[in-house]
């Protein structure tokens, strides 16, 4: 935008993502790659305009991204609104496998899943600490294209 005298702030352009990416977000949801069915699904803690909230993320074992949540909790009814807010993507099979850490909210977000009828009984989840590990990189390449934007000049 500066290159053709046009000034605009950083808050500006942040409004506009605010106020067009539900739009945009409609629009690409249906050209994404369908996924597999095993999922890996961990949550971290980040810094978001200077209060630290959990970043939610699934991914399939190739990485490719399931849906992702911010949250300011870590308990059953977050995880349970996770799982089910991917579950309802359409561009996701339903897993056969769901990777987790050792967070004691996932098994009982899952079993009332189960109890509901959104996730089938043959499901199986896995709770092992290190294996859902290819979730793990993308928080600090998360921080520094944040960083990045800030400093951008437009």
């Amino acid at each position: 935008m500066a290159e053709r005298g046009v000034e605009v702030d950083h808050t500006t352009i942040m409004r506009w993502i605010h106020q067009y990416s539900p739009e945009i977000k409609k629009k690409v949801r249906r050209y994404l790659r369908p996924t597999n069915d095993s999922w890996k699904v961990d949550e971290t803690y980040i810094k978001v305009k200077g209060k630290y909230k959990y970043l939610y993320r699934a991914v399939d074992s190739n990485g490719n991204t399931i849906d992702f949540m911010l949250s300011a909790k870590r308990n059953k009814k977050v995880a349970k609104r996770f799982l089910k807010k991917a579950l309802g993507s359409k561009h996701n099979q339903v897993p056969r496998a769901i990777t987790v850490d050792k967070n004691p909210a996932y098994p009982s977000a899952v079993n009332e899943l189960k109890n509901d009828r959104i996730l089938p009984q043959n499901v199986n989840l896995r709770q092992i600490k290190y294996l859902n590990n290819i979730v793990e990189p993308v928080v600090p390449n998360l921080l520094s294209s944040e960083t990045n934007f800030l400093q951008m000049k437009v």
